[in-house]
């Protein structure tokens, strides 16, 4: 019988939920949804120098907002590093790993030598096969003892076979001099202690999958099914970026785009079922597959995400429609309908929700109903009608 799968979504609370976050969550949120499996949220705070509670809190809001809801509570990756510092040690004790004593001045030094002599700058410490006893009393970091013949092979359901020559991989520290784990560790121990059974993820982690794979094979642990999706690029084929406008999921909602629409465009962004552009969520995550992502970057395009907006807004549920029209509001920074507005809108949705795009296009549209009776001309208006 095979396992539950389980998927996570891991973004690092460095800032708001971005465009490319939001469809790695949903890739993850369909394909464990669509199999009767759980969607696990990690956030990866290990960086205390960048990780802030304010880009938390944004990426909570930007996965509400979106409907992507996770199983359990919310792991903080900070806080399992006791966990991770014990795996590092069990890898020590089972001569998989080695105390290094290089210092960052001598691994400093070997890199600019082997660069200006042309050599290769992959770090060989002297220390993997050194005597106990020769061990000096100065502090260490615990490097893993990566293999060092053959070749490592990355089984991913999207990329295919990516083979890497283990001549590439350098010992990777585990555990720093000053106690505190590596990301690369922690990552793997967590995704191993939650269960994750599949791994959807950047491409831009592809190459780490190697060096991951290291140690869930020195722990004689299952790894997980891998899965890169390509990255997500502007109109002009390029990474997007700041400079092709908004990229955080709240700036979508408060420019006011169905989140069902968002949900739809999202998973068409580099995924696909046939010729179907326009589905809901269930027809989603019954047809999602890791099979139907493509291998080459998807592009972003803004006239598509706001004719599937107006799709969804035209289907919508009225009294849903008028609770969503009410968060946009608040996102947008602008005052709530009041409960006389609020009624009158739903009353009136169905002869305005079929030709607006998105919320804004809505309002607009309601602004007959909306007005407070009576209405008082501006005065250049009561000029002209006197």
């Amino acid at each position: 019988m095979s396992k539950p799968v389980v998927t996570r979504f891991a973004p690092s609370p460095t800032g708001f939920l971005h465009i490319g976050g939001a469809r790695t969550a949903l890739f993850n949120w369909l394909f464990a949804r669509g199999r009767g499996g759980k969607f696990l949220l990690r956030i990866e705070d290990t960086d205390r120098a960048r990780s802030t509670p304010e880009a938390t809190e944004a990426i909570l809001k930007g996965l509400a907002w979106l409907g992507l809801d996770h199983d359990g509570e919310v792991v903080s990756q900070f806080e399992g590093a006791a966990r991770h510092r014990e795996v590092a040690e069990q890898l020590l004790e089972a001569g998989k790993a080695y105390k290094c004593f290089a210092t960052q001045d001598e691994i400093a030094a070997f890199r600019d030598a082997a660069k200006s002599e042309g050599k290769s700058t992959l770090y060989r410490s002297p220390w993997r096969d050194s005597a106990p006893e020769d061990h000096p009393d100065a502090p260490y970091a615990i490097r893993i003892k990566a293999p060092q013949e053959g070749e490592t092979v990355i089984r991913d359901q999207v990329q295919g076979d990516v083979t890497i020559k283990n001549s590439q991989l350098d010992d990777m520290i585990l555990l720093r001099s000053d106690g505190t784990p590596v990301y690369m560790l922690a990552v793997v121990v967590d995704d191993h202690d939650m269960g994750v059974t599949h791994v959807i993820r950047g491409d831009d982690h592809l190459n780490n999958a190697a060096r991951q794979m290291m140690i869930y094979d020195a722990m004689g642990w299952d790894v997980p099914i891998w899965a890169h999706i390509p990255l997500i690029h502007g109109p002009d084929g390029k990474k997007l970026s700041k400079r092709h406008g908004a990229l955080g999921a709240q700036e979508y909602q408060a420019m006011g785009y169905s989140a069902a629409g968002m949900r739809n465009y999202l998973a068409r962004l580099g995924w696909s079922h046939g010729d179907d552009e326009f589905f809901s969520d269930e027809q989603a995550q019954e047809w999602f597959g890791l099979d139907g992502i493509g291998k080459s970057p998807a592009r972003f395009d803004t006239k598509k995400l706001e004719n599937l907006s107006g799709q969804h807004i035209a289907v919508g549920d009225d009294a849903a429609l008028r609770h969503e029209i009410q968060a946009y509001l608040e996102s947008a920074g602008q005052a709530p309908l009041d409960d006389v507005q609020s009624a009158n809108l739903e009353r009136a949705m169905y002869c305005l929700k079929d030709r607006a795009r998105t919320f804004p296009d809505l309002l607009e549209k309601a602004h007959f109903i909306l007005t407070s009776r009576p209405i008082e001309p501006d005065a250049k208006a009561a000029k002209s009608s006197g």
